[in-house]
């Protein structure tokens, strides 16, 4: 009597890997963001996600980058629309950067038109980026959730959020901001997992989450269930950490949220 052997379960969906946003080392990159890099490594991040090239030429840049073996996972530029497009693409293609994310203002979400005049300026940035190879994506704060308005029906309440999103060419990507996503009062995790594979990176924060002005703490000793964001879509490519300001020591800081993320299954790293 043979017996069925039982159905081998499917493989674990393997983590995003770990990135580190720049702006968490602002201040020091500003004097010395080759050094901030070489730094970045030695945590063990695979990647890192710029928010300037602080006058370096982008092949010094890229040059660093290569020797040190980490992969620019993305990076914050302004949307290349309008007269500055063609700048702003040669720049960050030299660097070597596939994917360019930036944010509308905060006042760009007073009114359903001005949503659709953003969102206008950032389908054009795509198109642009596109010609080059290149991809968009859209990083969000708090004002994309604090703002809402009535659906078509009356009935229905849409946030800024969902209108801009529905505005979009489907081609522009999302970077959701986990930590402003919690502080504009909706639920990150439900945010993250609604967005399927159009959720291209999520920066992974912690702190009281009530404005601009927080100062971050270590995951898990905040209000937004890190974890849980995380967990959400499986589909992300990068767990981005950053870390906008702190009372800790931002090496020690990003080195712990390493730890968290990486300790607990929930990215890859290089230790």
């Amino acid at each position: 009597m043979t017996h069925a052997l039982p159905p081998t379960a499917p493989p674990p969906t393997a983590p995003a890997p770990i990135a580190a946003q720049l702006w968490s080392l602002h201040e020091e990159a500003s004097r010395d963001l080759l050094g901030v890099l070489e730094r970045v490594a030695e945590l063990g991040y695979p990647a890192v996600e710029t928010i300037s090239l602080y006058g370096h030429r982008p092949a010094a840049v890229r040059a660093r980058l290569d020797a040190l073996d980490l992969t620019l996972c993305s990076a914050h530029a302004p949307f290349p629309a309008g007269e500055a497009a063609t700048g702003i693409l040669d720049e960050y293609e030299e660097v070597g950067a596939d994917t360019l994310v930036w944010s509308l203002e905060p006042e760009e979400f007073s009114s359903a038109d001005a949503i659709l005049r953003g969102a206008e300026r950032i389908n054009e940035a795509a198109a642009n980026a596109a010609a080059r190879g290149m991809r968009i994506a859209y990083h969000n704060h708090f004002a994309e959730f604090r703002t809402r308005f009535a659906g078509l029906t009356g009935h229905e309440v849409l946030t800024g959020y969902d209108l801009l999103l529905g505005a979009l060419d489907p081609a522009v990507l999302l970077e959701l901001d986990t930590y402003w996503a919690h502080t504009g009062g909706a639920d990150p995790a439900a945010v993250a997992a609604s967005l399927g594979a159009r959720l291209e990176s999520v920066h992974l924060k912690d702190g009281p989450a009530q404005g601009m002005d927080d100062h971050m703490v270590p995951f898990g000793e905040g209000v937004v269930d890190v974890e849980a964001a995380a967990r959400a879509n499986p589909q992300v490519r990068w767990n981005i950490v950053e870390m906008d300001r702190s009372h800790h020591d931002m090496y020690e800081l990003l080195g712990r949220c390493y730890d968290y993320l990486v300790g607990r299954g929930l990215a890859r790293g290089k230790r």
